[in-house]
């Protein structure tokens, strides 16, 4: 019996991945994302059309695991300062929106069947929530985590997440079983949700950072797979326990360990992880789609899913114009966030169990969640002109264009007038990108046509001809640029070579591992030039002065390249020329006379 439920499980296995790589392929290629895909898979495979492939309810409570490693990887790109930032995002723009758009729905749902009040709160409610699995890839993938629209999206989706006690707890409250009576109060949830809060910090802080710089200094990389994955595990367990939300645990649990130097081969050891079971996930929600009700009551589910998605949109997109974001990015955000989400289907149960709905309503407003999530990406594709932004100009000021350069300058400071005029100087023509008005101006008034924009946008540098450029060289002030921006602009420009200011040995170590051709400290030259000067002055001779040179260049590379490998700017501190060294120097020499 053992080894026929072995070869069961190894048969799903194979119909489900060959049904998903088949179908996430033909979508992509469509232009309409690797979600829906999952989703049409699903649906195919499920006992409502083949019946290849069963138990849809097992297969997403393990897939629901995906969703607990998606937050703790958007955790590690969320430092508790950052966090802190975004508050008024989340607990006032979050807050309104699962407010505002629950009580809407509920009135709906009311209205067009006649339920109770309690069941219609039961049912509008949950529907406030959107699709966390499904957005924040969405996000990842086209690299606008770290944009407006981005933080403000992820913003919602947390407190959404934070919004699951209080629900569950309104539910019970509301309740018809008797059994819920003997349930932990709704104040006791909340309880539990700020000690296990507080219990996954500290947790964090003395025992993962720890742990994980033990396995550091072990030099065991397996050993990232394995702490990674207990601290995901442990951290939802934990919030499980107490009848909590799993991927606020994880969230957490990846926030705590934002600031080691470790994020990055964590982040790079669970995302295969993440990845399937987020597929996995989107296949058994498929797998689940009630097609019977939805043939039973088409108007109604169709109905019912188009008005949940433009009661979403219309709320959410007024709100963050509220919250002073312009109307494109406001309408995005509104889009982004109109599917009903994956914790529906949880509330819908626990509003079955304490006897508010019927198991068929439960039945029908989750295929009714189905169908909002399969729109998202038809929405995304059909609005992209809609919401992209207009051509930046400021004052008259160009915008980019492609004038058949063979290289994209970006900022056209102190910095970038050096590497430019080189350039033309050798006769390469160069596009010249800068968003300092005052600047452009002065430089128009020396024959220099630099145009207006963000030159780290990706349709900017289409627009200035990066795809036919042999050279992008990304000279701006600051230190912004990061490997995951780096790595969308090389995917989306694979044939040009990228060159990157970069602020200080700090910036450097942000942008390891970065596909780029190489990253220049902006002050290391001119510091070489001075302290040769300097040197020069108090009479050291040229080869000295050479040799010295040659030494301190060999120390930094040995040094930076430790340093991008740990991720510690303490690392490889003993190959530095430092006074206590050279005092030891001088006592070892003397010593030895």
């Amino acid at each position: 019996m053992e080894g026929h439920g072995d070869l069961s499980l190894l048969r799903d296995g194979v119909i489900l991945l060959g049904f998903a790589l088949v179908f996430v392929l033909i979508f992509r290629r469509l232009g309409l994302g690797a979600t829906l895909g999952y989703l049409v898979a699903g649906a195919i495979v499920g006992p409502q059309v083949l019946g290849l492939v069963g138990d849809a309810e097992g297969k997403m409570g393990f897939a629901e695991f995906g969703i607990a490693l998606l937050l703790f990887l958007v955790g590690l790109e969320l430092s508790p300062s950052r966090l802190w930032r975004m508050r008024h995002d989340i607990f006032g723009f979050g807050l309104l929106q699962v407010t505002l758009c629950g009580l809407a729905i509920a009135l709906i749902v009311g209205m067009t069947t006649n339920a109770t009040i309690a069941a219609a709160l039961a049912l509008g409610l949950p529907l406030a929530l959107s699709s966390t699995a499904q957005v924040l890839p969405m996000l990842q993938s086209q690299g606008r985590m770290r944009t407006p629209i981005g933080e403000r999206t992820f913003s919602n989706l947390l407190f959404q997440d934070l919004s699951i006690v209080p629900l569950i707890t309104i539910i019970a409250a509301l309740s018809r079983n008797p059994e819920d009576a003997a349930g932990p109060p709704g104040w006791l949830l909340g309880l539990y949700t700020v000690v296990a809060v507080v219990g996954l910090i500290l947790a964090g802080r003395f025992l993962l950072r720890p742990l994980f710089k033990l396995i550091g200094n072990l030099g065991e990389r397996e050993m990232f797979v394995f702490a990674g994955l207990f601290a995901v595990i442990a951290s939802a367990a934990l919030m499980e326990t107490l009848g909590l939300s799993t991927a606020l645990g994880a969230f957490i649990a990846g926030v705590m360990l934002a600031d080691t130097p470790y994020r990055h081969e964590i982040e790079a050891d669970v995302e295969p992880f993440r990845s399937i079971l987020l597929g996995l996930f989107f296949l058994a929600v498929g797998m689940a789609l009630d097609l019977t009700a939805i043939a039973e009551r088409p108007l109604f589910v169709l109905g019912m899913a188009l008005a949940l998605v433009a009661t979403k949109a219309a709320i959410i997109t007024l709100l963050a114009r509220m919250f002073r974001m312009a109307w494109r990015q406001a309408l995005a955000v509104g889009l982004l966030l109109s599917q009903g989400g994956e914790f529906g289907f949880v509330l819908f149960a626990q509003a079955q169990n304490a006897q508010l709905i019927l198991p068929e309503a439960a039945s029908l407003f989750g295929a009714i969640v189905t169908l909002s999530m399969a729109t998202t990406p038809f929405l995304m594709m059909i609005t992209q002109r809609l919401r992209a932004e207009p051509a930046l100009s400021a004052d008259g000021l160009d915008g980019p264009r492609q004038d058949g350069a063979n290289a994209v300058v970006v900022g056209y400071g102190r910095f970038g007038q050096t590497v430019a005029q080189m350039l033309i100087g050798q006769g390469v023509p160069v596009t010249l990108i800068d968003t300092d008005v005052e600047m452009i101006q002065t430089a128009g008034d020396f024959g220099m046509k630099v145009y207006y924009g963000d030159g780290t946008r990706l349709d900017l540098l289409r627009l200035a001809g990066a795809a036919d450029a042999e050279l992008l060289l990304f000279c701006q002030d600051g230190d912004g640029m990061d490997t995951e921006q780096l790595e969308a602009i090389h995917h989306a420009f694979p044939d040009a070579t990228i060159f990157v200011r970069a602020y200080d040995r700090r910036s450097v170590m942000r942008m390891k591992g970065a596909p780029i051709a190489g990253a220049v400290r902006e002050l290391l030259e001119s510091a070489i030039v001075m302290a040769r000067r300097a040197m020069g002055a108090i009479g050291v001779n040229e080869q000295e002065i050479d040799k010295t040179e040659a030494e301190y260049r060999r120390r930094d590379y040995e040094r930076l390249k430790v340093q991008k490998e740990t991720g510690d700017l303490r690392a490889g501190i003993d190959g530095m020329f430092s006074q206590a060294a050279q005092a030891a120097a001088t006592e070892a020499d003397l010593a030895n006379r």
